[in-house]
């Protein structure tokens, strides 16, 4: 099981994402997905989360909101928990990232781009400022979306 975050950076209408193409075996290749990553020993999710945003992207988080918690459950990479934060407030300088390249994105843009299926579940839920959520996503071998569990509740 896998521990990890992801820190939705927010300039106005638009995030901070890593598009994902540097790396050869990535779970996530090719597809947008916010900076964040895994836990190391003794992190709690906002210690992970301040440092994987700072390595991928050179900025420091200085004010945040924990919005959730996804689980996903892939066949081909078993379970994950992963804890969302948005962020408004952040300093430093953008800076190049070795898993991918850093763009700033419209928020409703991300729909029709290369994304999980299912976080367009919860690019909604932060769209909609829901209160903190949990959120199960599974994924079958071809690593597409066939169940979603919103609170304890079938979408």
């Amino acid at each position: 099981m896998i521990n990890s975050t992801q820190c939705y950076l927010e300039r106005g209408d638009e995030y901070l994402m890593l598009h994902r193409v540097k790396k050869r075996q990535d779970i996530n290749k090719d597809k947008w997905i916010a900076p964040g990553g895994k836990f190391e020993e003794g992190e709690s999710p906002e210690d992970c989360m301040l440092r994987e945003v700072l390595e991928e992207t050179g900025l420091q988080v200085l004010s945040w909101r924990y919005r959730g918690i996804v689980t996903f459950v892939l066949e081909r990479y078993g379970t994950e928990y992963m804890h969302i934060f948005t962020a408004d407030r952040f300093s430093g300088r953008l800076s190049d990232c070795d898993e991918g390249e850093l763009e700033w994105v419209k928020k409703e843009a991300l729909f029709s781009m290369p994304i999980w299926e299912g976080d367009k579940i919860f690019l909604r839920l932060l769209a909609e400022e829901a209160p903190f959520f949990s959120l199960k996503l599974c994924y079958d071998q071809n690593d597409c979306l066939t169940r979603a569990v919103l609170n304890g509740k079938d979408l």
